[in-house]
């Protein structure tokens, strides 16, 4: 059901979407192929904090994030390997990732 890669009508309503719920911060953008953001935090402690919430909450969906981070910045992109690209879980982690960043 989530797993299904989703064509460009429906990527851009669901980025529509994802973006009109993610309050302040930077938006949810599609660059090369995957759904991406950047968080900033206070600090390196906030961030690292913020990747140990996702990746509880990641585990839980068997949905896991390519990111990295740099003192206090995650970059963050999502897509579903097994898809061939970016599905609806992709959107509701990262609607999960805005909600935990707060």
């Amino acid at each position: 059901m989530h797993r299904a890669k989703l064509d460009e009508t429906a990527l851009a309503t669901s980025l529509q979407l994802l973006n009109a719920g993610a309050g302040a911060g930077a938006p949810w953008s599609i660059q090369d192929g995957k759904l991406h953001k950047t968080f900033h935090f206070r600090d390196f402690s906030e961030a690292f904090g913020f990747m140990t919430r996702v990746a509880l909450a990641a585990e839980a969906m068997d949905h896991h994030p390519n990111w990295s981070n740099v003192y206090k910045t995650v970059h963050v992109d999502l897509s579903t390997h097994d898809a061939g690209g970016i599905t609806e879980l992709d959107f509701t982690l990262a609607a999960r990732m805005d909600a935990i960043a707060g």
